[in-house]
């Protein structure tokens, strides 16, 4: 692994711990830095996981972001396999490579997707629940278990199961944004299937809860504690922005436009409930989504 900078920058949240984070210019990276440097911990940023003899030495922790978007573009059998492989195999050369060094660090915080559940009604779903089917939800699983040389060399880890992620700087929320703009906003398929959500904001704080909270370890679902449905999603947003919502995507449109990718991000319905969370005492910032939404859109 190689560092972007060989300079350290400085954070706010514990002021023991030297963090190193994969996939700092992401979005969540981004929020992630952002909020770290606010105070008195040392921050690295880190690059090309799995390269152990460039690894920094010392640090406490270290957080995995990196990895091929999932949400943009076709998936076609050439992304496919970029997500895996950038997923699956980058994770486990990272996990191999903390568990390689003399003085690992004690806590990996690794991202990760409520994909994991595959698409299942209105059942809630928490950390104990069942892998789910599909091509994201097998990614998803053996994402989280290529941490498994990190666990074995006595590393706490934890899986963050981030839901959809709400910025309008990236992601669904920004895609969503121009529709709107045109009046050409509404829901897609049904509107029935649940979309679990969680603010930028409470998705750089959920990390730092995990790096901090000793007792948390293993999959945790990263999501708001209430999901709506594609059509309450929708309509919340078309009230918080002033405009209509109310054409209508169909089903068949969506798997036209997006192919597999539709059935696995836009049509699937996840109702993840954040337990784990919740049972170590995380206090979320924006917890409704109309409030999430005028928060981060200015209304």
């Amino acid at each position: 692994m190689t560092i972007d900078s060989a300079e350290h920058e400085r954070c706010a949240v514990c002021p023991s711990l030297s963090v190193g984070v994969t996939g700092s210019s992401g979005l969540v990276g981004s929020a992630l830095v952002s909020r770290l440097i606010e105070g008195e911990h040392q921050m690295t940023r880190l690059a090309r996981p799995g390269q152990g003899r460039d690894f920094p030495a010392g640090l406490d922790a270290v957080v995995h972001l990196a990895g091929e978007p999932i949400a943009s573009g076709r998936w076609n059998a050439a992304k496919k396999a970029r997500i895996r492989q950038s997923r699956v195999e980058g994770t486990r050369a990272l996990s191999q490579t903390l568990a390689e060094l003399a003085d690992p660090p004690r806590v990996l915080v690794c991202a990760s997707a409520v994909g994991f559940y595959g698409s299942r009604g209105d059942e809630a779903l928490d950390e104990e629940s069942t892998v789910g089917e599909g091509f994201l939800a097998e990614v998803v699983q053996a994402w989280e278990e290529a941490t498994q040389p990190a666990r074995q060399r006595g590393i706490r880890v934890v899986s963050l199961r981030f839901g959809m992620i709400l910025s309008p700087r990236g992601g669904a929320l920004a895609k969503m944004l121009t529709p709107f703009a045109w009046g050409l906003g509404g829901r897609i398929g049904s509107g029935r299937q649940y979309w679990s959500w969680i603010s930028l904001n409470d998705a750089s704080e959920a990390i730092l809860h995990a790096l901090t909270t000793e007792d948390l370890s293993g999959p945790v679902n990263a999501v708001a504690p209430t999901a709506p449905t594609n059509a309450e999603f929708i309509s919340t947003l078309g009230r918080v922005l002033h405009r209509p919502a109310l054409a209508a995507v169909p089903a068949w449109t969506a798997r036209f436009l997006f192919g597999p990718m539709a059935d696995a991000l836009l049509l699937a319905s996840v109702r993840a409930v954040p337990r784990r969370l919740r049972e170590t005492g995380y206090k979320f910032r924006y917890g409704e989504l109309e409030a999430a939404l005028r928060h981060l859109l200015g209304r």
